[in-house]
């Protein structure tokens, strides 16, 4: 099997793929101190042809297993063509950053635009801000639909804006509306990295930040256009590592 690791700074996942491309093996773990033991326990009896690394541990892996490496960029690229071959634009929020990427024949790439300066326009804000929230990160997106009134986040620092947050939470506004301020303030930073290499369709949102309702939608009315998710937006950087493992074979 040809194998793709994506270890992020907040999960580790894994994709395994067979000769016709088919997906044989999927997993998710959350990043430990040592995610290249993790791997190796995860794969220890499985026939494992070729291993390809991404994501920011990507050389630990490297060391690890004599593993090749490539870009994020490249990978979710490459994960996103996968799943749809008429992609043209992607929008990947991860946990530690945020990308577009414009998307050529076969899965290649020939621009980007990379937000890694500040948490404040990452997934890991989504994160912090449904933990202050005390609402489940995987029900926060449908839950912040619920809001009644516009609360902005204007700060784009993460600490300045969670200083925000808790600020707004001591004076009693409702945990929905501070949350639709969250997600709207990191679709405009989203949208405005995008509109700065003009999207084309079909667009793409990858990353765990895709699993969040209601980010999607205000991308969508921001950008105004359709935005498509595939079944599994978080894995698409480790898809793109196997399929590169196969090109490589």
């Amino acid at each position: 099997m040809y194998y793709g690791v994506d270890v992020g700074s907040t999960y580790t996942k894994i994709v395994g793929l067979d000769k016709k491309k088919e997906i044989v093996d999927l997993k998710v773990f959350d990043t430990t101190i040592n995610p290249d033991e993790t791997i190796r326990d995860y794969l220890k009896g499985k026939k494992v042809q070729m291993l390809v690394a991404t994501g920011y541990g990507r050389h630990m892996i490297n060391e690890a297993f004599g593993a090749p490496v490539i870009s994020e960029i490249k990978a979710h690229a490459k994960g996103a063509y996968y799943f749809f071959n008429d992609v043209k634009t992607v929008i990947d929020l991860g946990g530690q950053d945020s990308k577009v990427i414009k998307v050529v024949e076969d899965g290649n790439f020939d621009n980007f635009r990379m937000n890694d300066k500040c948490a404040a326009g990452t997934g890991k804000f989504i994160e912090i801000a449904a933990g202050r929230l005390q609402i489940p990160l995987e029900e926060f997106g449908e839950f912040c639909k619920k809001a009644d009134k516009k609360v902005q986040i204007s700060s784009m620092c993460a600490v300045f804006a969670e200083s925000e947050v808790i600020s707004l939470i001591a004076k009693k506004e409702k945990p929905e509306n501070i949350g639709y301020g969250i997600i709207e303030s990191i679709a405009n930073r989203l949208a405005a990295m995008a509109k700065s290499l003009r999207p084309e369709e079909k667009i793409v949102f990858t990353g765990g930040g895709a699993k969040n309702i209601l980010l999607k939608e205000l991308l969508e009315e921001k950008l105004q256009k359709k935005i498509f998710i595939p079944k599994h937006p978080q894995m698409m950087g480790a898809f793109g590592a196997a399929l590169s493992g196969l090109e490589l074979a």
